[in-house]
């Protein structure tokens, strides 16, 4: 009976080493990477136990602007002193006395620190070359002068570039033969997104030191720069944006109050975004909270009498803008009277420059009656419907697209509605279901600034090596399709000048700039209402200098009501701040 008990006790002594070593076996051979359903990566933690470590660079891809300065990051150059130094006797004094750090400051903040830090962070005290040079030749263990890169508060274009975040599953479920860190960053949103790939780290740079059990250094282990000593690593995308004219754009639309809205700011010969401004903001704090991380200069928007263009274009091909004839601006497209804009008899360049409803609605019936796609075919040689990022391909992806979550524009959602006269009409104003992006605006501009000649627009220029040479170069290219004629362009273009020189043209707040712009303006019933009263979409787009086009810029005040100002004083003021920063005035 006892040997029984023994034998049985033996039994589940060996059962119970028998599942402890297979316990041990998955811990550290087979699951060392992805432990428990929370996917812990235990030799990571391992590591993490023995050693504290300061990151300097993260290791992802940056953002440059046209010129090359970064514009998520800034490196900062910063005195960094590791938490072990409270304990050990080291000359505070030559470090104060070279930063310009107080002693008293310095003891604060190492009594307060449990891991390596940059003196000041989250707002670290900055240090010249000089002071840097100094620092490190004292030698001091656990003081470093480095140049450590860190966010910027304020991003530019921050819908444009988008946000990074950590997600596990995500991660694999893109990357599922590359051996990365759980807590790689990837992005989420925008140009983040969009060149994700190529702005994956290769590994961190960083500086770490070895840790006893209860937190103390090991010394005689001296601390140590890790650095994953790729020269070609991380890439950087150089945007085709400018800082100094985005910081200043940015400005601008928070001065005339756009909560909803933006501009889009073109530089026409290259057909690259200069700037780009989405509001509502995103919110620092909780960025996915509200709308704020949508880029509204890529959404599909009621574009009210801006389609007017469209319609003309078509007109001028169809022999429709006879000089004698004349449109009764004195009623609406419904033949009702118009009593809020009563302008009489007007002629097709009048009515343009006027924005009469009446001219536009009927010329769009008769485009209808000679084909119903008429108004769908001319969306598209101005390149407002499709999508006018920059696409093509690039290493092994043949459909390459810098901005992801582009809307395409439309005319009409269905094929009954092309046939029905007063939908034409309607959309022949850039209402019914007429839709388009700010850039499809602003890039229409373009193309009738180049004489028709439609491209696509770039928000990155190239892909560069972390030794600043050439990756992949993304250079311009067209946009296929049909294009409006030179002789249809040109005249476009009379028409859009004499919105702006006409008396009673609806852009005769822009004649006395010192730029000579051409444009459209726009206001669009969005059937939304606020206190009774409806709310519009308040639109201008138009380029300039008019005679040797450089810049094509559309501004949009997006669900206001009808009295509301902020387009063309924006509008304005971007032309003047061009005007003064071309000139090299501050």
């Amino acid at each position: 009976m006892v040997r029984r008990r023994i034998k049985g006790l033996l039994f589940l002594c060996i059962a119970g080493l028998l599942v402890l070593m297979a316990r041990l076996i998955q811990i550290q051979l087979v699951q060392t990477e992805s432990f428990s359903k929370h996917n812990v990566n235990l030799l990571e933690e391992s590591v993490r136990q023995r050693t504290q470590e300061l990151v300097i660079d993260n290791g992802r891809g940056n953002f440059l602007d046209r010129n090359g300065e970064m514009l998520t990051h800034k490196k900062v150059s910063v005195l960094v002193l590791f938490p072990f130094l409270k304990n050990m006797n080291w000359d505070i004094g030559a470090v104060s006395t070279i930063s310009g750090i107080s002693e008293v400051k310095l003891k604060d903040a190492l009594d307060q620190a449990t891991k390596p830090f940059a003196v000041g962070e989250p707002e670290p005290v900055e240090l010249t070359s000089a002071q840097m040079e100094k620092i490190n030749k004292l030698e001091i263990p656990g003081v470093f002068a480095i140049e450590k890169k860190f966010e910027r508060k304020e991003i530019p274009a921050e819908q444009l570039l988008g946000l990074t975040g950590e997600n596990v599953m995500e991660l694999k479920k893109r990357y599922p033969n590359k051996d990365l860190s759980e807590k790689t960053l990837i992005g989420v949103s925008g140009l983040e997104e969009s060149f994700d790939e190529f702005l994956l780290p290769e590994g961190k740079s960083k500086l770490v030191y070895h840790v006893d059990g209860g937190g103390a250094p090991l010394f005689g282990i001296n601390v140590k720069y890790v650095d994953p000593a790729n020269p070609f690593y991380p890439v950087n995308i150089r945007t085709t944006i400018d800082k100094s004219l985005q910081q200043k754009s940015e400005d601008l639309v928070d001065k005339h109050g756009i909560n909803k809205g933006g501009l889009v700011l073109l530089d026409i010969e290259s057909n690259s975004v200069l700037a780009s401004v989405s509001r509502p903001a995103i919110n620092q704090k909780d960025p996915y909270s509200g709308s704020g991380i949508t880029n509204r200069m890529i959404k599909q928007e009621i574009l009210g009498s801006i389609f007017k263009t469209v319609v003309a274009a078509a007109a001028i091909d169809q022999n429709l803008d006879v000089p004698t004839r004349l449109f009764n601006c004195s009623q609406k497209i419904n033949g009702e009277p118009e009593l809020k804009y009563n302008y009489g008899m007007l002629s097709f360049t009048e009515s343009f420059a006027r924005s009469c409803n009446r001219t536009f609605g009927e010329l769009a019936k008769e485009l209808q009656k000679k084909d119903n796609n008429m108004l769908v075919d001319y969306a598209e040689k101005l390149s407002l419907t499709g999508t006018v990022g920059w696409q093509g391909e690039v290493y092994h992806t043949n459909n390459f697209k810098q901005l992801l979550d582009e809307d395409k524009g439309r005319v009409f959602l269905t094929e009954d509605a092309k046939k029905d006269p007063n939908f034409s009409a309607m959309s022949g104003i850039g209402q019914h279901e007429v839709r388009a992006t700010p850039l499809a605006v602003a890039n229409m501009m373009a193309t009738i600034a180049r004489g028709g000649k439609k491209e696509m627009v770039r928000t990155a220029s190239k892909i560069e090596y972390k030794n600043g040479t050439t990756m992949v170069a993304l250079e311009k290219k067209e946009l296929p399709g049909d294009m409006i004629s030179p002789y249809s362009a040109m005249k476009l273009q009379k028409m859009l000048r004499e919105v702006v020189v006409n008396p009673n043209g609806t852009g005769k707040w822009f004649q006395d700039l010192p730029y000579e712009v051409a444009g459209k303006s726009g206001t669009a019933e969005t059937g939304k209402y606020e206190n009774d009263k409806q709310l519009h979409n308040k639109w201008f787009a138009g380029y300039f200098p008019y005679q040797n086009p450089k810049y094509a810029l559309v501004a949009v005040n997006l669900d206001v009501l009808d009295t509301e100002g902020g387009v063309n004083l924006l509008f304005a003021d971007m032309v003047k701040m061009l005007f003064e920063n071309d000139k090299g005035t501050p």
